[in-house]
């Protein structure tokens, strides 16, 4: 599974772990991505869609009408 999100577009991000010695090496933080399936009543059909958990509140906020279409204006395929 991809790590981002397809509502945001959030993806990991990158920084230096530091020792007790301070001493840096690479790492990265992944967001936390869920698989999520959802009932679209327009197409009449289920969605699965790759979301952060943060966008997850929004589709229960927004509706999935308006998440689908949002992903969709970021050319995205569903």
């Amino acid at each position: 599974m991809s790590a981002h999100c397809q509502l945001t577009g959030v993806q990991p991000v990158f920084g230096n772990r530091i020792s007790h010695s301070h001493r840096r090496t690479r790492r990265r933080w992944d967001p936390n991505i869920q698989s999520h399936r959802y009932w679209l009543p327009s197409e009449n059909r289920h969605v699965r869609l790759t979301l952060s958990t943060r966008a997850i509140k929004t589709v229960d906020k927004i509706g999935i009408e308006a998440a689908v279409a949002r992903i969709r204006a970021r050319g995205e395929k569903i």
